[in-house]
This record gives structure tokens, C-alpha cells and sequence, in this order.
């Protein structure tokens, strides 16, 4: 049965080209003035202006007036760390009193804190946790998503961790990727014998998860005093052999070559990149690789906010993620998001909201399926609540402005 809804205020992100924006082609954001949609089974049939609408020529199908709503795709958040078990807050308050990474480490806390409760915690324990925050972030509008390990730290934990990814996916009606990021800090059994455990992550992790099948992507965190350029390297081409392609974290700490080093391995995305030389810029910008900016971890660490203006400027492949994590950016909302790459980095919403979208899709290869409105695509996207304008939703950052989620078709609300 086909569903067709109709009165749409204006219908955004109309693109049925596959390639991704590059630089000043952010701002075109295509959309349609009074548009109507129709939908079969859990595809985008048809799309068009009401002044062609024919209400006659409606055949065995469902009309469902959006009268002052908004339509836009669904968000497609291409960095999260959403498996996890226990939460950080008295990290923060740590910060707030001006404890630094190695006092808070020293406390237990850190990466590791979330590691221990990640081994603590059963598959069946992280799957329900997992799943509850990806039934709220489906409800706050994300229509895809990818989720990374480095959590475990170790074999039997890495693999608990993927294993829940793949319960995700098999059970989730939103398309989802797996990064497998063991390579995310060392166990302290390992702060003494680094080359040790990345040995471990090579010759056992690596082999162990491309048995299972339970990774499309690899990460590292490629940053001084975690993981080197050598590390990184190494992992990566290790990875390649199982079909496994890299996408990393880089230059959230320092500028030390991390950049440079995603680019050269063929990176499909180069995230956080909050420090940024004007050489590291330019190697993005002239590279395939996408620049996915977090700028919720920036706020949360209080650390500069990665510079989108002269990335956009210089022509660079840009997105934005959430980086929902426990540590650095508790938090999955990807209106949050938006709004700060508005107001903290400078983008125009047009800018924001594609990079939220289309480019977030083509981070994780999905944008034949996601990530804009076309006929074919997945029926995946927002309606908003009546607002005057696509500016308002970064504008009016204190409030949820959706009214309602379609995922393949099907509303949320009725579920």
C-alpha cells in the first residue's frame, strides 16, 4: 500500500546525486516549497509540488496531511561510541575542579573506567543499554549510524562488543556500520609494552573479528601519547588484508601527522580535527577523504572547535557526527549538533544540516540508500514540528523540534 503525505511545508535535501559535496557546494541544500511525498513499502516512490497534486489520481493509498511541518532527511551520524557500559559524570566534575587526563587516570577514570565496566558487563546487558540509546536517538531523528569497539581492550571483550554491534544490525530498522577500534588506548597490563599489545590487536584482534565478520571498518586513535604514526600504520594495512577500510581519529590533541597519515592510507573519513595547521587543511582538501568535525566533544572538553569555515573555504569534503560517547560527548542528539556547528564553527544551517545528512551517509558509503530525499532511497527523514524556517531548529537550540520520525516508511510514533 502506498502512503502519500502531503502539505509539506518544504521538503529539503533533495539530491539524487551520489557524489559527495565538496567545499562551497555545502550550501545548496535543494528543497521544494508545498510538496507532497509518496511512499511503497519502505521506499521514496514519488515526490512532488502540490500545485500537481491530484487527489483523483490517489489509488489504494493513505493520505496524511503534514500541514506546516518540515521534511528533511533523517541524520545519518557517521561517529559514535554508543556500545558502553556505566556513565562519567564525576569525570566532569573532576575537570570543573581542574583535575587534568593523568589525575582523572590516575582516579581510575578515562577510557579505561568504560573498559572496566564494558568487561563487567554481560553481551546481553550491553545489547539492552545499546539498543535503549539507539531507540533514542532514532526518536531525536538519526536514520543511520556507525558504531565502534575500543571499549574491550582486549580479544574476549573487543568481540563481546562487535557481537553486540552485529545483535544492532540485525535487530535495528536503521542501516548501521561497525568500526572495530581497538587501538583506542592501552590496557595498563600494556602501558609498559605498547608494541606488545598492538601486536595483540594485529595478530589476534584483527584475524579474530574478520572471522566473525563483525567489522566493515577499522579505527585507530592516532594521537601522541596513544597510538603512533607507525601504530596507526601498521593496523591499517593489517586491517586492509580482511577488507576492512580505515577511517580515524586524528589531530584532536595535537597536529603531529595523523592527518596526513589518513590521507596517504586512503582514509574514508578523518575525525575530530580540532587542531588544524593551515598545511593539514590544505592535505584534506585536495584528498577523498571527509572531514568529519565532532563539535559536541569540543564543547564537552572544553577544547578549540574545529575550523569548518576555512576547511569549506579550502574545498574540503565536510561532515558533522556526534561522537555519542560516555567520556567526551554524552550525548546522541544530532540537533545538538547542528546547532553547534551554527554557532561555534560557523556554518550556515544549509552547511550544517548537509553535513549532518548527505555527507554523514557518505562516510559511512551509504548514500544510495540515505542521506538525502530521493525516489529509490530508503524512506528515512524528519517532520518537524510547525516552525517558521530550516534556521529555526539551530536557532531555538532548548528545544526538540520534531514531531514525528519515518524510518522505511513507517512512522515512529505508531510503533
Amino acid at each position: 500500500m502506498k502512503l502519500w503525505l502531503t502539505d509539506i511545508a518544504e521538503l529539503y535535501g533533495l539530491r539524487s546525486s551520489l557524489q559527495v559535496l565538496r567545499g562551497t557546494e555545502l550550501a545548496d541544500f535543494p528543497s521544494i516549497r508545498e510538496a507532497w511525498i509518496c511512499i511503497q513499502d519502505d521506499r521514496i516512490a514519488a515526490i512532488g509540488s502540490m500545485q500537481d497534486w491530484d487527489q483523483q489520481s490517489v489509488d489504494h493509498g493513505k493520505v496524511v496531511s503534514l500541514k506546516g511541518s518540515l521534511v528533511l532527511p533523517c541524520w545519518c551520524d557517521s561517529h559514535t561510541h554508543l556500545v558502553f557500559a556505566g556513565s562519567r559524570e564525576q569525570e566532569m566534575v573532576y575537570k570543573i575542579k581542574g583535575m587534568g587526563y593523568a589525575e582523572i587516570a590516575a582516579k581510575g577514570g578515562g577510557i579505561l573506567s568504560t573498559a572496566k565496566a564494558v568487561e563487567e558487563s554481560s553481551e546481553d546487558a550491553l545489547f539492552e543499554a545499546a539498543q535503549h540509546r539507539l531507540k533514542k536517538i532514532m526518536d531525536w531523528g538519526t536514520g543511520a549510524v556507525e558504531i565502534k569497539s575500543g571499549y574491550g581492550l582486549s580479544l574476549e571483550n573487543e568481540l563481546k562488543m562487535l557481537r553486540v554491534i552485529q545483535r544492532l544490525k540485525n535487530n535495528a530498522p536503521i542501516p548501521i556500520k561497525a568500526t572495530f577500534l581497538g587501538a583506542h588506548a592501552y590496557p595498563l597490563a600494556y602501558r609498559e609494552r605498547k608494541s606488545a599489545y598492538v601486536d595483540l590487536v594485529v595478530n589476534e584482534m584483527l584475524p579474530a573479528v574478520a572471522k566473525e565478520q563483525l567489522a566493515d571498518y577499522v579505527d585507530v586513535f592516532c594521537e601522541e601519547g596513544f597510538f603512533s604514526l607507525n601504530d596507526t600504520r601498521r593496523v591499517v594495512e593489517a586491517a586492509a588484508k580482511f577488507g576492512m577500510k580505515p577511517r580515524l581519529h586524528v589531530n584532536q590533541l595535537t597536529s603531529s601527522g595523523g592527518l596526513q597519515l589518513a590521507v596517504e592510507l586512503g582514509a574514508i573519513s578523518a575525525d575530530h580535527l580540532e587542531m588544524m595547521t593551515e598545511e593539514d587543511i590544505s592535505s584534506i582538501a585536495t584528498s577523498s577523504t571527509i572531514a568529519t568535525l565532532l563539535p559536541t566533544a569540543a564543547y564537552f572538553l572544553r577544547a578549540p572547535f574545529p575550523p569548518a569555515r576555512k576547511l569549506i573555504e579550502a574545498g574540503a569534503a565536510v561532515a558533522i557526527a556526534s561522537d555519542f560517547n560516555p567520556g567526551s560527548s554524552p550525548n546522541g542528539n544530532m540537533q545538538h549538533v547542528v546547532n553547534m556547528a551554527c554557532i561555534q564553527m560557523k556554518m550556515t544551517p544549509e552547511e550544517a544540516f548537509q553535513a549532518a545528512t548527505f555527507q554523514g551517509a557518505c562516510a559511512m558509503e551509504l548514500q544510495h540508500e540515505v542521506g538525502s530525499i530521493a525516489v529509490g532511497k530508503l524512506a528515512n527523514f524528519i517532520i518537524t514540528k510547525p516552525i517558521p524556517s530550516l534556521a529555526y531548529i539551530p536557532y531555538s537550540f532548548g528545544e526538540n523540534h520534531i514531531q514525528d520520525v519515518v524510518i522505511r516508511g513507517r512512522f515512529l510514533s505508531e510503533e
